[in-house]
Protein backbone atom coordinates (compact mmCIF):
# COMPACT_ATOMS: atom_id res chain seq x y z
CA UNK A 1 0.00 0.00 0.00
CA UNK A 2 1.23 3.12 -1.34
CA UNK A 3 1.30 6.40 1.73
CA UNK A 4 -1.32 8.06 -0.95
CA UNK A 5 -3.68 5.08 -0.41
CA UNK A 6 -2.83 5.09 3.31
CA UNK A 7 -4.00 8.67 4.31
CA UNK A 8 -6.44 9.22 1.46
CA UNK A 9 -9.45 7.49 3.09
CA UNK A 10 -12.73 9.66 3.63
CA UNK A 11 -15.66 8.62 6.54
CA UNK A 12 -18.79 11.11 6.96
CA UNK A 13 -19.77 10.87 10.26
CA UNK A 14 -23.29 11.84 11.03
CA UNK A 15 -23.36 11.88 15.45
CA UNK A 16 -26.81 12.20 17.28
CA UNK A 17 -27.57 13.19 20.80
CA UNK A 18 -26.81 16.10 22.90
CA UNK A 19 -24.21 17.28 20.96
CA UNK A 20 -25.01 20.92 19.95
CA UNK A 21 -24.39 23.93 22.13
CA UNK A 22 -21.84 21.63 24.26
CA UNK A 23 -18.77 22.62 22.64
CA UNK A 24 -18.54 19.43 20.08
CA UNK A 25 -17.24 21.24 17.17
CA UNK A 26 -14.41 22.39 18.93
CA UNK A 27 -13.70 19.30 20.61
CA UNK A 28 -13.54 17.42 16.97
CA UNK A 29 -11.40 20.34 15.55
CA UNK A 30 -8.88 19.37 18.97
CA UNK A 31 -8.86 15.75 18.26
CA UNK A 32 -8.91 16.00 14.51
CA UNK A 33 -5.96 18.00 15.00
CA UNK A 34 -4.10 15.71 17.43
CA UNK A 35 -4.97 12.60 14.95
CA UNK A 36 -3.73 15.02 11.98
CA UNK A 37 -7.03 14.50 10.30
CA UNK A 38 -8.05 16.90 7.62
CA UNK A 39 -11.77 17.59 6.99
CA UNK A 40 -14.47 19.80 8.76
CA UNK A 41 -17.13 19.85 11.31
CA UNK A 42 -20.25 21.64 11.19
CA UNK A 43 -23.51 21.40 13.14
CA UNK A 44 -26.70 20.34 11.54
CA UNK A 45 -30.11 21.58 11.28
CA UNK A 46 -31.62 18.56 12.60
CA UNK A 47 -29.70 18.69 15.75
CA UNK A 48 -27.18 16.44 14.79
CA UNK A 49 -23.14 17.31 14.06
CA UNK A 50 -21.46 16.34 11.16
CA UNK A 51 -17.97 15.77 9.98
CA UNK A 52 -15.97 15.28 6.98
CA UNK A 53 -12.51 12.95 7.86
CA UNK A 54 -9.46 12.36 5.60
CA UNK A 55 -6.76 10.66 7.16
CA UNK A 56 -5.65 6.91 7.05
CA UNK A 57 -7.38 4.02 8.32
CA UNK A 58 -6.04 4.05 11.99
CA UNK A 59 -6.02 7.95 12.26
CA UNK A 60 -10.30 7.39 11.64
CA UNK A 61 -10.66 4.79 13.77
CA UNK A 62 -9.17 6.91 16.59
CA UNK A 63 -11.49 9.83 15.79
CA UNK A 64 -14.66 7.40 15.31
CA UNK A 65 -13.53 6.73 19.17
CA UNK A 66 -13.36 9.85 19.97
CA UNK A 67 -16.80 10.82 18.32
CA UNK A 68 -18.54 8.25 20.64
CA UNK A 69 -17.20 9.31 23.54
CA UNK A 70 -17.54 13.42 22.93
CA UNK A 71 -16.87 16.16 24.77
CA UNK A 72 -17.82 15.80 29.03
CA UNK A 73 -20.96 17.87 28.45
CA UNK A 74 -22.11 15.80 25.66
CA UNK A 75 -24.23 13.01 25.27
CA UNK A 76 -23.46 10.90 22.24
CA UNK A 77 -26.66 8.47 21.34
CA UNK A 78 -25.61 7.30 17.82
CA UNK A 79 -22.43 7.56 15.36
CA UNK A 80 -23.33 6.83 11.82
CA UNK A 81 -20.43 6.48 9.47
CA UNK A 82 -19.99 5.80 5.84
CA UNK A 83 -17.59 5.69 3.56
CA UNK A 84 -17.14 8.65 1.25
CA UNK A 85 -14.74 10.00 -1.60
CA UNK A 86 -11.87 12.22 -0.47
CA UNK A 87 -12.37 16.17 -1.12
CA UNK A 88 -8.99 17.36 -3.23
CA UNK A 89 -7.46 20.09 -1.73
CA UNK A 90 -8.75 19.85 2.01
CA UNK A 91 -5.23 19.62 4.04
CA UNK A 92 -6.35 20.81 7.51
CA UNK A 93 -9.21 20.69 9.67
CA UNK A 94 -11.67 23.39 10.53
CA UNK A 95 -15.01 23.89 11.94
CA UNK A 96 -17.63 25.39 9.62
CA UNK A 97 -20.36 27.52 10.29
CA UNK A 98 -19.04 29.07 13.36
CA UNK A 99 -18.98 32.43 14.56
Amino acid sequence: MTSAEKTNQARRFVVRGRVQGVGFRWFVEREAHILGIAGWVRNNADGSVEVLAMGSRDQLLGLRSRLRAGPRAARVDDVEEAETKPVAGVTTFRIEGAW
